[in-house]
């Protein structure tokens, strides 16, 4: 599954493991930060399926810190679909990143969840083995 590592490369996929079923996925920019989805208005609670899997509501692409962004949460390098699809050149993966932070959208868990977006950002094509 993951490669485990603990020391992230910019552009990498992070997976973040919230509960034994539910994984939260991060796109590793570099210098300890990530860009991953957020409930609009919480504060400490991440958008995420195992929290609001019967709500569709906006979400926002927050950068933070990756310890934060963990929090007490375990977590690995998980560059999965590599086998599958061709990442974007890193230099294109951060710059789109970029432009999406603090950016809203609706969220969906079935069309429109944090691992839909870090894979279109990674690989220009949005999907989720978790839906």
């Amino acid at each position: 599954m993951g490669d485990g590592r603990r020391h992230p490369q910019p552009g990498d996929l992070i997976e973040i493991k919230r509960s034994l079923v539910y994984r939260h996925w991060a796109l590793y920019l570099g210098d300890g930060y990530v860009i991953h989805v957020t409930d609009v208005g919480a504060k400490d609670i991440f958008m995420s399926v195992g929290f609001s899997s019967h709500l569709t509501g906006t979400a926002k692409m927050k950068k933070e810190l990756l310890k934060d962004a963990v929090g007490n949460n375990d977590w690995n390098v998980n560059n999965k679909y590599d086998r599958s699809h061709t990442p974007l050149p890193v230099e294109k993966i951060i710059q789109n990143a970029e432009n999406f932070v603090d950016m809203e959208f609706q969220y969906s868990p079935m069309r429109n969840n944090c691992e839909h977006f870090v894979t279109l950002l990674r690989y220009d094509d949005k999907f989720s083995e978790q839906v």
